[in-house]
């Protein structure tokens, strides 16, 4: 492989490397949004 293209490899494999691994932080690190426990908790009428 000649220079250039190893060059061009290295740098494409770390941009999308870096990229993958900030996403994933991302979501990883989201604030946990409260969520009801069940469909009874979703009704907004008393029975």
């Amino acid at each position: 492989m000649e220079t250039p293209a190893l060059i061009l490899v290295i740098v494409v494999w770390s941009s999308v490397t870096l990229i993958t691994g900030y996403f994933f932080y991302k979501v990883l690190t989201l604030p946990k949004h409260p969520e009801p426990d069940s469909f009874h908790d979703n009704d907004e009428t008393e029975n």
